[in-house]
C-alpha cells in the first residue's frame, strides 16, 4: 500500500487490487441463473424458465431497460414500486457519488449526524400533524415499528387490518397480512382480527372488546388494486380515536406520489393517521431506506426517558446513503413536480384503458388512482369464450391474467405483473415518470393482446400450456 511519511496510508490511492467488479460480471454474470438455482431460492428461476421470463437485462434507465440484444423494455412494474422516479436518475445517482466523497464518520451511534434531521424535516413537512421520524431499512421494518409504537402508546395488544391487505413478510407485519397463503406454516403471530375493508359496522364491533391498539390500513391496497371508499378513513379514524386507538396508514407502496397526491389518505379531507409507514420509492431504487412518522404523543410514549434511549432502534436505519438518496429523491420530485405530473399521466393511462373495457367481454373493470391502476379480467358472456375461460379457472384461478401478462413482455416487450396469487387482475405501478409515449405504448399493446384473447389463436395455446403447468405443480 502506498504510505505517505512513515506509513499513513496515502489517500486518493484508488481500489485495493484483486477486486475487479466489472470483471467479475464479465466473467461470471452469465452464469446467474445457475447460481439463483444452487444458492438463493430455486423456484424463482424455474418459474421465470416456465414463463419465459428468464431474459437478461444488462442495462437501465428511467421508466426503460435494455436486454442482452440491446431492446428496449417498457419497466410497468418499477421493481414493486421501489424505481419512483425511475432507474439511476442522475441527481439521486451524484447524491450518492457525494455522500461516498465526503467520507462522513458515518454511524458512530455516538453523534446526531445533520442527514437524518434533515430528512425527517423534509418529509414531516408533508404530513404537518406528525412530528417525528424513525428510520429502518425496508417498508415491512417500518411497519413493525408503526405496530410496536402502537402496542406502546396505547398498552393495548390487537392490532386490526384489512382482509386482502399486504404489510410485509416479517413476523409481526405478516400477523396484519390478509392474505392466508402466506402465514400457513409460520404462526402462531401476533393477536390480530381482519375487517373488510370499508366495513366500519365490522370495525365499531371490534372496538367494542377495549383491547385494540390501532387499525392498520393500505389506503389503496396493493392486492388487487381496491381503494378504500370515500369518507372510510376519516370514519374508522373518528371511531378509532373515540376508542382510544390509533390509525396507522401503510404508504409503503402507495406514498411518494404514487397515486397522484404525495400520500395516498390525501385524497381525503380530515384523514391524520397517528403512524403513517414509508419505503420504497423513498429509497430513490438505490439504498433500501424505510420510515415510520408519528405524532409527538406516541413517540413520548416509547422514548419515555433516557434509560429508554435505545429501547426501538435499526443498525443501518439512518446510515448516510440511505438518507442522502431520500433527501434528493424529495428534491428532484419538487423540483420536477412529480405529483402533478403523476395526476396528468395517471388520467391518462386510466381513461384510455377504461374505454376499452366495452369493446372486450373478458375485461371487467379498470380502477385505481394515480399511476397505481388495477386492470381486472372476468367471466365472458358468449358461448366460446366461456368454454376456454372454465378451462382456465378449473385449473387455477389467474392464469387468463398470467396468459395476459406474457405477451406483453414476449412480444411487446413491457414487464408486468398479476396483482396477487389466484386474481385475475394486472397491476400497473409504472416508475412515476413514465411519459405520454409510454403510455400510448403500453394502450396500443396492451389492445393486440386483448384482440387476440376475444378472436383466439396463439394465446389460447399459451393458456393451455399455462393450464398443464398449473395441473402438474398445484
Amino acid at each position: 500500500m502506498t504510505t505517505v511519511d512513515g506509513g499513513t496510508p496515502a489517500t486518493g490511492a484508488g481500489p485495493a487490487p484483486g477486486f475487479d467488479l466489472r470483471r467479475l460480471l464479465a466473467e461470471r454474470g452469465g452464469e446467474r441463473y445457475a447460481l439463483h438455482t444452487r444458492h438463493l431460492n430455486p423456484q424463482l428461476p424455474r418459474m421465470l424458465r416456465t414463463l419465459g421470463f428468464d431474459k437478461v437485462y444488462e442495462r437501465a434507465e428511467g421508466a426503460h431497460f435494455w436486454d442482452a440484444e440491446g431492446n428496449d423494455h417498457l419497466d410497468m412494474l418499477a421493481g414493486f414500486g421501489v424505481m419512483g422516479l425511475g432507474r439511476h436518475h442522475p441527481v439521486i445517482r451524484q447524491a450518492l457519488h457525494d455522500v461516498l466523497d465526503l467520507s462522513l464518520p458515518d454511524l458512530t451511534r455516538f453523534d446526531c449526524p445533520p442527514l437524518p434531521g434533515l430528512l425527517a424535516e423534509r418529509l414531516l413537512a408533508y404530513t404537518p400533524h406528525l412530528h417525528r421520524a424513525f428510520f429502518c431499512s425496508s417498508g415491512t421494518e417500518a411497519v413493525e415499528t408503526a405496530l410496536k409504537f402502537a402496542r406502546r402508546a396505547t398498552g393495548r395488544p390487537r392490532v386490526l387490518h384489512c382482509a386482502h391487505s399486504f404489510h410485509g413478510l416479517t413476523t409481526g407485519a405478516l400477523s396484519v397480512n390478509g392474505e392466508r397463503s402466506f402465514r400457513q406454516g409460520f404462526g402462531p403471530l401476533l393477536p390480530d382480527t381482519a375487517v373488510p375493508l370499508g366495513d366500519l359496522d365490522a370495525l365499531r364491533l371490534e372496538l367494542r372488546a377495549g383491547d385494540v391498539a390501532a387499525l392498520i390500513v393500505e389506503p389503496v391496497q396493493g392486492k388487487g388494486v381496491h381503494a378504500a371508499p370515500p369518507g372510510y378513513l376519516r370514519a374508522a379514524q373518528e371511531l378509532l380515536h373515540r376508542h382510544k386507538a390509533l390509525l396507522i396508514a401503510d404508504e409503503v407502496q402507495t406514498g411518494l406520489g404514487r397515486t397522484g397526491d404525495f400520500h395516498a389518505h390525501q385524497h381525503e379531507d380530515g384523514v391524520e393517521p397517528d403512524l403513517v409507514c414509508l419505503a420504497k420509492a423513498l429509497s430513490g431504487g438505490y439504498v433500501p431506506v424505510g420510515a415510520t412518522l408519528g405524532t409527538d404523543a406516541v413517540f413520548a410514549k416509547v422514548y419515555s426517558s433516557m434509560d429508554r434511549v435505545l429501547v426501538h432502534s435499526a443498525s443501518f436505519g439512518a446510515n448516510a446513503q440511505a438518507m442522502a438518496a431520500g433527501l434528493a429523491v424529495l428534491d428532484v420530485m419538487e423540483r420536477e413536480d412529480t405529483v402533478a405530473h403523476v395526476r396528468r399521466v395517471g388520467e391518462r393511462l386510466r381513461s384510455r384503458l377504461a374505454a376499452l373495457v366495452p369493446q372486450y367481454e373478458l375485461l371487467h373493470e379498470v380502477r385505481g388512482r394515480g399511476l397505481m391502476i388495477g386492470i381486472e379480467f372476468g367471466r365472458p358472456q358468449s358461448l366460446r369464450l366461456r368454454s376456454r375461460w372454465a378451462m382456465l379457472q378449473a385449473a387455477r384461478k389467474g392464469l387468463f391474467a398470467q396468459m395476459v401478462v406474457a405477451p406483453l413482455l414476449h412480444r411487446h416487450r413491457i414487464l408486468t405483473q398479476v396483482s396477487g396469487d389466484h386474481l385475475e387482475v394486472i397491476k400497473l405501478i409504472p416508475p412515476l415518470v413514465v411519459d405520454d409515449a409510454d403510455v400510448d405504448r403500453f394502450v396500443d399493446a396492451f389492445t393486440q393482446v386483448m384482440d387476440e384473447a376475444q378472436d383466439g389463436g396463439l394465446l389460447w395455446e399459451f393458456g393451455r400450456t399455462l393450464v398443464r403447468q398449473a395441473v402438474v405443480h398445484r
